[in-house]
């Protein structure tokens, strides 16, 4: 699925899964920009630099609105106080960086498919005679600063790719941003601002969250900055993709643009970060998605703490227990989490669990579905201990796993950044092997995996084979690094490009 159309009947068209960050990278570019006439009085404290109370957040509750006629009936909330309070720590994220054009095709769709008119409408226009250099884009997204200090949670794919992020507060402040790590699987990002005294949000949990219970969203759609949306928990724990988030289901107006944006509770605590929707148009109809705020809030600390994030495997593959399958098991109910395949060499393997089990509870937690083994996984660290019940060929046992590490996306924006010492020139190198060189025909080098930033601009491209950094020959990463940090604006690369050999001037960013 793609980052973020004709209306047809949902029998005749498939429903369509998109992110909704207007102009994430690789988005739409231009998104509207609108201004705030009047500073809100909590952001103008922040900007003198005097304490502000918001600092250290106690939740704002909605009120009832007052209800004629039966005293019994349900009144609606009230969200104005809930918007004045926490409004000034939701923020703007605007994004420029590059992407290379062969990630950017647009994806093959019938002109009749609903997601045609979806990329034609928000994605950018291929440029002609692509040769896979980099391209500058731009995009848009929300967020919410988490931390007097200048921390922000966003959507992973609103920075994606991003080489320079610029965060605008509601006082029309702005400030360049640096993105201390971000992690696809979960789609949470961290950034930092320099600044302090800053407004904050007060985060809640949701375990405490009820279905058809009254939300807020606050965000920038389609550019329009702090706007505000309201609905009802339509469903929680759903799981939309594989990677173990069980989502928070809203009916909260959510469209391109408020990707990382809060979702607030009627006690005014962030509960979700919205992420997603389903569209067959692209914009709004009545299913979005939030991540879950304990979810965000372990991705947080990890990226806070150590700059990157470590996820557990068990290493099964799932499925979920209808009752065809609770009958041929001999289950009571059909409920708990059937294991369909079993990793060689995994944690799960290691416990003992075999093709066939049916796991029905975790650590003493009852499972419905697969989807609910998945989570649990999901905000589990490396080490960490699962005590299972399983069911087995009609008997219940316990099985205990230790669960493994999980690999770490090589292609993630910070694993990036840190080869080449803060992405300066946006390089991903690695030395050449030994049939590498003899092919090529040199004696040391460097291949570039990947290019991104003032790299990408300059021309260079992966493939290349990067020979001489100002004239000096490098075979290591080190050295290349230890050349660009003697360098003050640009450095020239000398590059193997299949029989020639060509310099590259590189801006130093």
């Amino acid at each position: 699925m793609s980052n973020h159309g004709n209306v047809t009947a949902i029998t005749a068209k498939r429903l369509t899964l998109a992110l909704c960050a207007a102009g994430v990278i690789g988005g739409a570019v231009g998104a509207i920009a609108v201004e705030h006439n009047n500073a809100l009085a909590a952001a103008a404290a922040a900007a003198t630099g005097t304490p502000n109370p918001a600092a250290t957040p106690a939740p704002v509750a909605a009120t009832p609105a007052p209800v004629a006629g039966n005293p019994a009936s349900v009144a609606l909330p009230d969200f104005t106080k809930i918007v004045s309070h926490n409004g000034p720590a939701v923020v703007n994220i605007r994004v420029v960086g590059t992407t290379k054009v062969s990630q950017r095709q647009m994806p093959q769709f019938d002109e009749d498919d609903p997601f045609f008119e979806f990329f034609r409408r928000f994605q950018p226009q291929q440029p002609r005679g692509g040769n896979g250099r980099g391209e500058l884009v731009y995009g848009a997204g929300s967020g919410f600063i988490v931390s007097p200090d200048g921390v922000i949670l966003t959507n992973a794919h609103v920075v994606r790719d991003a080489d320079e992020v610029t965060v605008k507060m509601q006082d029309r402040r702005e400030y360049r941003a640096k993105v201390l790590g971000s992690d696809p699987r979960t789609d949470v990002a961290v950034l930092k601002i320099d600044a302090k005294n800053l407004p904050v949000v007060p985060l809640g949990n949701t375990r405490n969250l009820q279905v058809g219970e009254w939300v807020l969203a606050i965000g920038s759609p389609f550019g329009l900055e702090s706007t505000v949306t309201a609905g009802v928990v339509s469903a929680k724990g759903r799981t939309i993709d594989n990677n173990g988030v069980q989502f928070i289901q809203t009916d909260v107006a959510v469209n391109p643009g408020n990707s990382g944006g809060p979702l607030f509770n009627t006690r005014g605590e962030v509960v979700g970060i919205n992420s997603q929707i389903f569209s067959q148009t692209g914009g709004y109809q009545g299913l979005s998605f939030a991540i879950p705020i304990d979810v965000a809030v372990r991705i947080k600390d990890q990226i806070v703490a150590t700059g990157k994030v470590q996820h557990a495997k068990l290493g099964v593959s799932l499925q979920d227990v209808g009752q065809s399958f609770a009958d041929a098991f001999k289950l009571q109910s059909p409920d708990g989490a059937l294991v369909a395949n079993v990793e060689r060499g995994s944690a799960a393997e290691k416990a003992g669990l075999k093709a066939g089990d049916v796991i029905r509870k975790v650590n003493g937690q009852a499972l419905i579905s697969g989807g609910d083994l998945s989570a649990i996984v999901a905000i589990a660290k490396p080490g960490d201990r699962l005590a299972m019940d399983v069911w087995r060929e009609g008997k219940e046992m316990q099985v205990t796993a230790t669960l493994a590490s999980a690999k770490a996306d090589p292609a993630s924006r910070d694993n990036l950044a840190g080869i080449d010492g803060g992405a300066k020139l946006g390089l991903a190198l690695r030395p050449l092997d030994p049939a590498e060189r003899s092919q090529v025909g040199v004696a040391a080098g460097l291949v570039v995996e990947d290019a991104g930033g003032a790299a990408a601009v300059a021309g260079v491209q992966p493939g290349d084979v990067v020979l001489a950094v100002n004239g000096k020959p490098v075979a290591s990463v080190a050295q290349v690094r230890d050349v660009v940090k003697k360098s003050a604006k640009s450095v020239a690369l000398l590059v193997q490009r299949g029989d020639e050999k060509i310099f590259i001037p590189v801006p130093i960013s």
